[in-house]
């Protein structure tokens, strides 16, 4: 249910169920998590991406695997929410970048996982997104964090709860979209290469800081900080990095 590939030192997850407009079925969010949990201990892998097949992005959940579950009791449909849940988490935690191409729409669980990347890429003219999910009686529960998170609370209440769908142009605007590309894949990589570069170790701190310190208080944020810029000064890459530094500024 995806294709894998490496160009140079960037890993490329495409979502490959075009027939199904690339719906999140369970076996391919476990698919996708079990592939992440192997590529988190490959050093030569720098950063991922993760595109779709044919012209959507992903459609979100799988409507087949929905009308089944609408028969099932509560401990199974948790089970398949776990399932997902777990993708999201293991792809907002990723200890090296995460970019999401986004090549065409990203509906509902689709946009949910373009939110969980670090960076959201979108082609300028055939990336769509929103929430669907109230126009059919049910709720963006496990998408809604991310999205919240990522454009703030008032702008969120108005695409969660009225369903509308938007542009890329319009996902930049409001912060959602990171990036607008004509040349989706080839500048994605580009990016990735760029971001992928950095000292792992301190790229993880900082991305870590940053998800953590958004919802501290001012004052409980700084002490976080201060204990980060404290473990940083011993790390490898920062004694490494600041000698090359030094040198370059003495000449």
């Amino acid at each position: 249910m995806i294709k894998y590939q490496t160009i140079d030192d960037i890993g490329l997850i495409s979502l490959n169920r075009p027939e199904k407009r690339n719906a999140l079925h369970p076996e391919m969010c476990i698919q996708i998590t079990n592939l992440l949990e192997k590529l988190e201990t490959e050093k030569s892998i720098k950063a991922i991406i993760i595109t779709g097949e044919g012209t959507s992005f992903c459609a979100g959940a799988d409507l087949e695997n929905l009308n089944e579950l609408t028969n099932a009791g509560v401990k199974e449909n948790l089970s398949d929410s776990e399932i997902v849940s777990r993708l999201f988490l293991k792809l907002y935690n990723f200890n090296k970048p995460t970019f999401a191409a986004v090549n065409g729409p990203a509906i509902a669980g689709g946009c949910g996982l373009a939110s969980v990347c670090d960076f959201i890429v979108a082609d300028e003219l055939k990336a769509k997104f929103g929430y669907s999910e109230v126009k059919i009686g049910f709720i963006p529960a496990i998408v809604s964090t991310f999205f919240i998170r990522r454009i703030g609370e008032g702008r969120a209440l108005h695409y969660l709860l009225s369903g509308e769908l938007f542009d890329a142009k319009r996902g930049k605007e409001i912060g959602f979209v990171n990036y607008i590309s004509s040349n989706l894949i080839d500048e994605t990589i580009q990016m990735a290469k760029t971001i992928g570069s950095l000292p792992q170790q301190s790229f993880l701190i900082t991305k870590q800081m940053i998800k953590n310190i958004s919802n501290l208080p001012v004052e409980d944020s700084i002490k976080y900080c201060l204990n980060l810029n404290t473990i940083t000064r011993t790390t490898k890459d920062f004694k490494e990095n600041l000698k090359t530094l030094s040198k370059k500024r003495d000449k």
